[in-house]
């Protein structure tokens, strides 16, 4: 069975409102619920030092204001995100072309960003997660991943990146593999979003 894409064709960003799709480009599409707002998890026990508690509890407290759980949950995209697995990366992937011109986009999946070694950050030095973060530059590639909103974390001052990177090193370590990014062009083999939420019918 095909992977069901998942499209959202009309938000207006520069006016910070949202359209209705017009009747035409909304046909073999059907609406979902929207993006989910995930709870950042609490630091696991242990995993940080006493007198570090300060810089973790901001560094959760920016993870939640900035929504990274919204992404980077599994199911958050389509409405329904897994909250067992918080922060675990999303097997609902985001077009960064449109599918509006090309019924197959390219699509990332958003990573795992716990400190699970093998399939997570937690092999990744304190330098290359601030990258990521200010970037949107993954540890291996030199090309920043568009759909990545890093343009608005790229002035956080060295302390919040910091407390970034010290909460994401204190969550429970989760393993979860995220598919492969599906380059124009090419067939996803699972679901994905692009700006909101409507579902190919197809």
């Amino acid at each position: 069975m095909r992977a069901i894409g998942l499209i959202v064709l009309s938000t207006v960003i520069h006016s910070g409102c949202v359209t209705e799709a017009p009747a035409d480009l909304a046909q073999g599409y059907e609406e979902v619920d929207a993006i989910t707002v995930v709870d950042a998890p609490s630091p696991e026990p242990g995993t940080f030092a006493p007198q570090n508690r300060g810089q973790v509890e901001h560094g959760k407290y920016l993870v939640e204001l900035l929504a990274c759980g919204s992404c980077h949950t599994n199911g958050a995209l389509a409405g329904e995100p897994d909250v067992g697995h918080p922060l675990a990366g999303s097997r609902t992937g985001i077009a960064f072309t449109t599918p509006l011109d090309n019924k197959r986009p390219g699509v990332v999946y958003p990573p795992n960003i716990t400190p699970e070694k093998e399939t997570g950050i937690g092999d990744w030095s304190d330098g290359q997660i601030a990258r990521a973060i200010r970037s949107g530059i993954g540890r291996h590639v030199n090309r920043r991943i568009t759909t990545m909103p890093w343009q608005g974390y790229a002035k956080l001052n060295e302390d919040d990146i910091a407390a970034i990177v010290s909460y994401l090193r204190s969550v429970k370590p989760i393993r979860h593999v995220v598919p492969e990014a599906v380059e124009p062009g090419h067939v996803a083999t699972s679901p994905f979003v692009y700006f909101g939420v409507y579902r190919s019918a197809d």
